[in-house]
């Protein structure tokens, strides 16, 4: 899997990364669409394919809703990272239970502790991990690849097979394979995170504008997805 690779169906890549690494690759989401298209696909390929989640603490009920709906549906056991209860608490009491609305930093410090480290220790020991992040959700993200190295967790392969995937085609295959989608979509969510971070969108907007919406320096990122200089990562035991 490497620079041939880029631009290669979402399934292949998906195929050959749960051929090179069955139980270390796991999808993981928080249920949005494209992460919910992702799990359907690789689950297709391997029932037992590895799904992990976070819950940051703030999640909305219908999130949670969602990970009874992987089960019933898919028969797969999520697993659930939590943020260390210890930084959480030293955290709330520093700066109260809304600081992340204080400023840009402290809202970083939150997003940290309740996303960031528990990512971290659910990706130790993994050699990829899949995500539903596309060039279309925001500037930010345009330059994605699909094959990436992720320096952020010790140099493992990220995968992005929807990179150059439109809003359309992730719908569309969500009717075609009738995959359970989260609730808040129909109530004019475009991107889904913590609830008190999060809120519809208005018309014209990008899908990254529910989230953090009062900040006005518009970076619309939490830190489990680092911007820096992308580079394809090789995949070792599959052939070009």
């Amino acid at each position: 899997m490497r620079d041939n690779h880029e631009d290669a169906p979402p399934e292949a890549i998906l195929r050959l990364a749960l051929a090179a690494w069955p139980r270390r690759m796991a999808v993981v989401t928080s249920f949005q669409a494209e992460g919910m298209v992702l799990l359907d696909m690789a689950w297709r390929i391997d029932p037992a394919v590895r799904v992990i989640t976070l819950d940051t603490g703030r999640l909305p009920q219908e999130t949670y809703e969602m990970i009874d709906r992987v089960r019933e549906r898919y028969g797969v056991e999520a697993e659930v990272f939590f943020p260390d209860a210890g930084a959480v608490e030293t955290l709330v009491r520093g700066g109260g239970p809304n600081l992340f609305r204080d400023s840009v930093d402290a809202r970083l410090a939150c997003c940290h502790v309740r996303k960031v480290e528990p990512l971290r220790r659910a990706l130790a020991g993994l050699d990829a991990w899949v995500t539903g992040l596309r060039r279309g959700q925001s500037p930010a993200r345009a330059g994605i690849r699909q094959v990436e190295t992720d320096p952020e967790n010790g140099g493992i392969v990220k995968l992005n097979p929807l990179a150059d995937w439109s809003w359309e085609q992730v719908t569309s295959y969500v009717r075609r394979h009738d995959v359970p989608l989260h609730p808040l979509y129909a109530r004019g969510y475009a991107s889904i995170g913590c609830a008190p971070c999060t809120r519809p969108v208005r018309d014209g907007e990008d899908s990254r504008a529910g989230r953090w919406w009062w900040e006005s320096n518009g970076n619309k990122e939490c830190g489990l997805h680092q911007i820096y200089a992308r580079k394809a990562a090789p995949v070792v035991g599959v052939a070009a």
